[in-house]
């Protein structure tokens, strides 16, 4: 447990004198239960991962890890990582109805949010290799727990998105489970567009 409280300790005093690529890294730092996950954070660590059946989509740091985009009412989150056991790549959208944003600034009014993965109006797809799949979700949940605004030196910089994901979905005719999802992320003008 000092352990890790040396690390968020070290972590906040890097982030504090931090330049904006800095802030841009991944910080994995594993869940007590279970390392292969990171463990819930709110501090802009640019993580994420979940249990994928037998498997883990976790972040990697090859790759950015998130991108939002807002278009006719429709806001698409979208994370982007890899399958742990065989690196392959793979992106989760989740497409659902809000209200009208035009810059990143407007992410805040994701917090303490929950969307209904099963509802008619939410769309949830995973892209892998080259294929699309739109998921038959029947129940889950996309939980922005706390959303905040960041600013350095009295300038604006990111929004901090945290929060939670789950679900249950058919894939092929069989039931198919990602539960435990967590992110963490720093949302800069750069990886939100709005058209």
């Amino acid at each position: 447990m000092k352990r890790i409280h040396l690390i968020l300790l070290i972590s906040l005093l890097l982030f504090s004198c931090a330049k904006d690529g800095e802030l841009d890294r991944t910080i994995f730092i594993p869940e007590d239960d279970d390392s292969y996950l990171p463990a819930y954070t709110e501090w802009g660590y640019n993580s994420f991962g979940a249990e994928y059946e037998r498997d883990y989509f976790l972040v990697s740091n090859k790759i950015m890890p998130c991108k939002i985009m807002y278009h006719n009412n429709q806001l698409q989150f979208s994370l982007h990582g890899i399958l742990k056991k065989d690196h392959t790549n793979m992106v989760m959208l989740f497409t659902f109805p809000f209200t009208q944003m035009v810059a990143y600034k407007d992410l805040v009014q994701l917090n303490s949010v929950k969307i209904d993965l099963a509802a008619n109006d939410c769309v949830v797809k995973i892209l892998q290799d080259s294929s699309e799949m739109t998921l038959n979700v029947l129940d889950g949940e996309l939980y922005f727990k706390r959303t905040q605004l960041l600013s350095i030196d009295d300038i604006e910089n990111r929004v901090i998105l945290s929060g939670t994901f789950d679900l249950r979905f058919l894939q092929n005719g069989f039931p198919s489970t990602i539960s435990d999802g967590r992110f963490d992320l720093g949302i800069t003008k750069n990886l939100f567009y709005a058209y």
